[in-house]
């Protein structure tokens, strides 16, 4: 199967840069390029695809608006040198947010994800495998995945915090703990992973759990706003 694409972009390098780094995507055919969204609005009137890569500030109409202008949008990745337009993009349900210039693996990233959503959904676990055991001493720890607000680094200890006010504190790295987590979980911070159903209130900068708040990572930021997006705002 084929992807069928477009790009709209009023700047000639940038498009001539996606086409380059397209063509090495077997699955995916680009259909048309644009140099402003009036053309390409024109063009999806009459023609179906599966994927825009869209800047935003354009002449003419901006691609937000663009994007807000179509009755079943296709999916879209935003393309653009600015970065303050990230929130808006994930309000949009975008794919992701590409910086200018788009380097390769960067947009490899992007072409992952699309090809993810295309993915049947898979089955929720079952209750019984919804937990996980952790070494504290000379114990081994059932931790009930349900039950974990956050998890907190420190150096090479983590501590795990549970809504019933207990917490263990073990010898783990995080990013090695994070894998064992489901998908409920999301890491907002180097310091900080979090239960995102717990969730009781969040701003672009922290979130809340229990009254506990946790500050968002600068670095964190964009995979955060795409993960609320794709499994809280739904």
């Amino acid at each position: 199967m084929k992807y069928k694409c477009i790009i709209v972009d009023d700047e000639p390098l940038a498009r001539e840069l996606i086409t380059s780094h397209l063509v090495n995507f077997e699955s995916f055919e680009l259909i048309a390029s644009f140099e402003n969204a009036l053309k390409a609005y024109s063009f999806l009137e009459t023609n179906t695809i599966d994927l825009i890569f869209l800047d935003i500030e354009m002449p003419l109409l901006k691609g937000n608006d663009f994007l807000k202008k179509l009755k079943n949008p296709p999916k879209v990745i935003f393309t653009t040198a600015y970065r303050e337009y990230a929130i808006e993009g994930y309000e949009l349900n975008v794919i992701d947010y590409l910086l200018k210039p788009i380097t390769f693996d960067r947009f490899f990233v992007s072409i992952e994800k699309f090809k993810q959503l295309q993915l049947p959904k898979k089955e929720t676990k079952p209750a019984n495998e919804n937990h996980i055991f952790v070494t504290s001493g000379s114990k081994n720890i059932k931790i009930v995945l349900d039950e974990i607000l956050y998890v907190e680094s420190l150096k090479d200890y983590i501590t795990i915090h549970l809504e019933n006010g207990k917490s263990h504190h073990i010898k783990q790295n995080i990013s090695v703990f994070e894998k064992l987590l489901g998908p409920n979980f999301v890491r907002i911070h180097r310091s900080y992973i979090i239960q995102t159903q717990k969730l009781t209130a969040y701003s672009k900068n922290e979130v809340e759990l229990n009254g506990t708040e946790i500050p968002i990572g600068n670095s964190y930021k964009e995979n955060w706003l795409h993960h609320l997006d794709a499994n809280i705002l739904k």
